[in-house]
């Protein structure tokens, strides 16, 4: 009888070892606030992925003998003007903001980390063109010069998407050109120079993977204010147009009930919230353990 719980303590000791192992391979395991930030960002993300499964009802679909319900256990947040479960629309719209962010994130990276690492390595008239150009949009206000490029695309979300990308991409530039011009003098980079290897393969080779460290760091401060932005302006009228279930487009439409039918609001401002606060504590885990210098 005494077999089995050996047994057991013995299994449970090698998952332990495991685990333990796993964790110092990676460093996200030995920061408690990268831990919790990590939880709660996989858990908003596994909730944009299964919105279809998760959402009880269709978002788009209209109900007028349900308008303006409080939340019952049949419409657990209750139903808007239009008699739409408020539940499945606030579910569906974490995949178009939290996507949405990510497409921001990803095009910003793109454009600031390709004009950065190039200023900072080529230096002179190039690092002083590029950078001119990148403190013309950071003269601006952000969310005020996004207004006014989405204004000028046209309203819709993937404009609101598209200029929000375009307001961010100086700030990655910036954290990539301080970081071309610390390692391009380093001995490795001059010993690829010295066997031949061409300003691309530099680039790429040596001085990107050594800056990937304070672009995840950014990267992961970003996300939640890009949610932000991109529900700001969507409530002013300049990104997702209804019916489409977007966060900032739902407080948008509900806030002429805000007085009476609260819940219409409040279910995607918690939501933003939420998520917003996951991918800070996420991005404060990260540069707790990427740069514990700037703690």
């Amino acid at each position: 009888m005494t077999v089995l719980p050996a047994d057991a303590a013995t299994a449970w000791q090698r998952l332990r070892s495991r685990l333990h192992s796993v964790s110092s391979r990676f460093p996200i395991g030995r920061s408690r606030t990268a831990q919790v930030g990590l939880i709660l960002s996989l858990f908003v993300v596994f909730v944009a992925v299964a919105s279809p499964l998760l959402a009880p009802y269709d978002p788009l679909a209209i109900d007028p003998g349900s308008r303006l319900q409080p939340p019952t256990a049949e419409h657990w947040f209750g139903t808007d003007q239009q008699g739409r479960d408020v539940f499945s629309r606030t579910i569906a719209g974490s995949r178009i903001s939290i996507v949405s962010a990510m497409v921001i994130v990803a095009l910003a990276v793109a454009i600031g980390v390709t004009v950065g690492i190039v200023a900072g390595y080529a230096g002179g008239w190039v690092d002083e063109t590029l950078m001119r150009v990148a403190d013309v949009f950071l003269a601006f206000p952000p969310l005020l010069l996004a207004m006014g490029v989405a204004a000028a695309l046209g309203p819709s979300l993937s404009n609101a998407i598209l200029a929000t990308s375009l307001v961010w991409w100086p700030w990655y530039a910036r954290v990539a050109r301080a970081e071309a011009l610390h390692i391009k003098h380093e001995g490795f980079v001059d010993a690829a120079r010295t066997v031949g290897a061409s300003n691309a393969r530099i680039l790429l080779s040596h001085i990107l993977p050594v800056a990937r460290t304070s672009i995840i760091v950014q990267i992961s401060l970003s996300l939640g204010a890009a949610i932000v932005t991109l529900a700001s302006l969507s409530f002013i009228g300049l990104g997702a147009q209804p019916p489409t279930p977007e966060w900032g487009t739902m407080i948008a439409e509900g806030r002429a009930y805000l007085l009476n039918q609260w819940w219409i609001v409040t279910a995607p401002g918690v939501a933003i919230f939420v998520t917003i606060m996951a991918f800070n504590i996420l991005g404060d885990g990260v540069q707790e353990v990427l740069s514990p210098h700037e703690k």
